[in-house]
């Protein structure tokens, strides 16, 4: 028991490290890690006086979401540019923090759609950079062509925009969440409206308030409860996958000349960047001189 636990604390402390070399490998990603994560201690720390504990719970989990870049970098030994690391650092921070912690999504209609959109773009790009980097590798016994390449990072990034709208339909179902913003509308239409049954829909228009049980809801309109702002949500990340797909297939057709494509595409890492062997490296010459 007693060397097993020790092994665990050796492999926590060697993962430690190569994430604290990873993360100062880059100074302006690690100036704007270092700057993020003061800002999320302060508002944890401001919750917890507010004892306001899901947020504190919200805080935690920021700070772990970005520790992922390094780790991911570390543990799959990639690269990643430091734009696309920045970019991801900065959406984590503006989706938990100032969206949900700060209110943005309620106070700015718009914050919502930016990040889906933004989510959507460094959706394919990573979709894109796991197809090209198999494309590279001599392992390998096919290569996607340009075009292919740029489908399958716009389907990848299409699957994780209709895995996330799942997740945010099964949050309000189950835990009584409203994830999928409902929508203020004025025009309704719907078979179920139609009096001899028929599979025609009865339009319903110029509607300024609904009545529910005697009170009224004072929206000025029929509430929309998620289905516009889900398909607004898919939309813009189709947009945004779209957009990257298609610079994708530009930069691959041309073989990586594309400057605005590299700055988003990660890379396999190269001779002497690999810190989780480097630190396994010195603990083991380190463990052989105690002995």
């Amino acid at each position: 028991m007693k060397k097993s636990k020790k092994r665990n604390t050796n492999r926590f402390r060697t993962m430690w490290k190569a994430l604290q070399m990873e993360q100062r490998e880059h100074r302006s990603s690690f100036l704007v890690y270092f700057i993020l994560r003061l800002l999320v201690i302060a508002v944890m720390i401001l919750q917890i006086f507010n004892r306001n504990y899901e947020n504190v719970f919200l805080c935690i989990l920021t700070l772990l979401l970005l520790i992922i870049p390094s780790f991911v970098q570390v543990t799959m030994r990639v690269e990643l540019p430091t734009t696309l690391e920045i970019i991801i650092l900065v959406f984590i921070f503006a989706a938990e923090i100032l969206g949900e912690i700060s209110e943005f999504y309620l106070m700015y209609p718009f914050w919502d759609t930016v990040l889906h959109t933004i989510n959507g773009f460094l959706a394919a790009a990573i979709g894109f950079s796991m197809v090209d980097l198999l494309n590279r590798s001599e392992k390998m016994v096919f290569q996607l062509s340009p075009v292919f390449t740029a489908i399958v990072a716009f389907c990848f990034s299409m699957t994780i925009g209709v895995i996330w709208e799942f997740f945010e339909f099964g949050m309000d179902c189950i835990f009584g969440y409203d994830m999928q913003k409902d929508t203020v509308i004025q025009t309704i239409r719907s078979v179920m409206l139609n009096p001899a049954g028929r599979n025609v829909p009865m339009e319903i228009d110029n509607i300024t308030s609904v009545v529910i049980n005697g009170k009224d809801l004072g929206l000025g309109g029929y509430l929309d409860i998620g289905l516009i702002d889900t398909m607004k949500d898919l939309l813009v990340n189709f947009i945004g996958a779209a957009i990257f797909s298609i610079i994708g297939y530009f930069y691959v057709k041309n073989r990586g000349k594309g400057s605005v494509v590299r700055r988003f595409v990660p890379s396999k890492k190269k001779e002497g960047r690999d810190f989780l062997k480097i630190v396994r490296e010195e603990r083991t010459n380190h463990e052989e001189q105690e002995k």
